[in-house]
């Protein structure tokens, strides 16, 4: 019992020493695009009908680190801005497959091509998602476009002057860690007891390296959340174990992309015809794409590695996993320590709570918040992730419209029988 703790307790470093450099250059380009994208450079790229459209909200989807359940917010959000349901669908597709953070995590535990191979099927997965919705939307179908604000990051962020740099990294490295450090720490738990009980190709032996072994892993990705990042791991893993790259691949497609929830809230969000649309497109896509990536690795003899990793001394991939887990602890620690503004003893009484459903990161937040700035005399509102609970103040406040504001967006919503303290 003692050998088997040992061995999974040195599988969760090696993994976590190997993918750390990496993963903490992908939280700092992250927050450097979560700063520096215009709000209104999105909303005005994919406004508008036909292709290009599609392929512009494909292009935008692909660095952007979301997550499937953190996307359906944005996307509503950019509908609700004017994106076509085409456009919106080729963004749901491509965004939570990949970004830049779990690029540089592919590119350190499975190699560069995987690391080039995957971007560019997350890409052409959105485009032809994207592209056969444009083809079956009612002609004259239009969205009214707002005037406010949206942007790719599902927050709207106002930066001082002078004060990007601390944005850009208290979004990389407390806003985005916190939201994917759970996942990850469980993905890395899921990779080191795989490497680590499971014997070197018993999947090979068990079920071959064939159309089989994409199947039952596509079945298992598609109805299971697991972020683009936290896949990873597990997709080595498996490889590991005698999965072939194109059957890891389907995982690391479809867990990111797909789970019950999505789906279930883009059949409520876009429509049962786009629901259908974006399941069928991300199944089909992963099992094609899979197939090719076995076959280039097979036309090329190469292997899966982590790529080069003797560049990376022992010491600096040590002292960045010590830095990794100090991130991760605290981000978390900040996010359930979020500094909420007192209220007034005068406002409370006309405050009113909802509770709101179904919110797991910062993205969320910042969506509900939004959605429900935007309705008519509402002048503040404050939305806990912690508690699920959004205080509004206000003049004339409909609770009726205030949720369904917020169900627009795929949330739960109810009126609280709670006191706003």
């Amino acid at each position: 019992m003692l050998d088997i703790i040992t061995d999974v307790l040195s599988e969760f470093w090696g993994v976590l020493g190997e993918m750390s450099p990496y993963l903490l250059f992908g939280f700092l380009v992250a927050g450097v695009l979560s700063v520096y994208i215009s709000a209104d450079v999105v909303r005005r790229h994919l406004g508008g009908k036909g292709l290009l459209p599609v392929i512009k909200a494909s292009l935008f989807g692909v660095p952007l680190p979301l997550c499937s359940c953190g996307v359906i917010p944005v996307s509503a959000s950019l509908r609700r801005q004017g994106a076509s349901k085409g456009a919106t669908t080729a963004f749901l597709l491509s965004t939570p497959q990949t970004g830049v953070d779990s690029i540089f995590v592919t590119f350190s535990l499975l190699g560069p091509v995987f690391a080039v191979f995957r971007p560019i099927a997350a890409l052409l997965t959105g485009f032809i998602g994207g592209s056969l919705v444009s083809l079956h939307e009612k002609d004259g179908e239009e969205v009214q476009e707002s005037t406010e604000c949206t942007c790719a990051t599902g927050a709207c962020m106002v930066h001082p002057k002078g004060k990007k740099l601390a944005q850009v990294f208290k979004y990389g490295f407390v806003t985005l860690a916190g939201d994917i450090a759970k996942p990850l720490f469980f993905g890395l738990v899921a990779a080191a007891l795989i490497s680590a009980l499971i014997p070197q190709n018993f999947f090979a032996e068990s079920l071959g390296r064939g159309f089989l072994g994409k199947l039952l892993l596509m079945a298992v990705g598609i109805p299971i959340y697991v972020c683009a990042t936290a896949s990873v791991p597990i997709a080595a893993a498996l490889i590991a174990i005698g999965v072939s790259p194109g059957a890891a691949f389907v995982f690391l497609m479809t867990g990111p992309a797909t789970n019950v929830a999505t789906i279930a809230t883009v059949w409520k969000v876009m429509g049962r015809r786009v629901a259908v649309i974006y399941l069928l497109t991300t199944a089909g896509c992963a099992l094609l794409f899979g197939t090719i990536l076995d076959a280039i690795y097979t036309s090329t003899s190469q292997t899966v590695e982590p790529y080069m990793p003797w560049m990376l001394p022992p010491q600096l991939r040590s002292a960045s996993a010590i830095v990794l887990l100090a991130v991760l602890a605290w981000s978390k620690y900040a996010s359930r320590h979020v500094h909420h503004e007192p209220i007034p003893k005068d406002k409370e009484e006309r405050m009113l709570v909802l509770n709101v459903t179904g919110m797991t990161c910062s993205h969320c937040v910042a969506a509900v918040t939004r959605a429900l700035k935007e309705v008519a005399g509402v002048e503040t509102v404050d939305v806990n992730l912690r508690t699920g609970k959004a205080l509004i103040d206000g003049k004339d406040l409909d609770a009726e419209t205030l949720c369904k504001a917020v169900q627009e967006l795929g949330y739960g919503c109810a009126v609280s029988a709670e006191p706003s303290s």
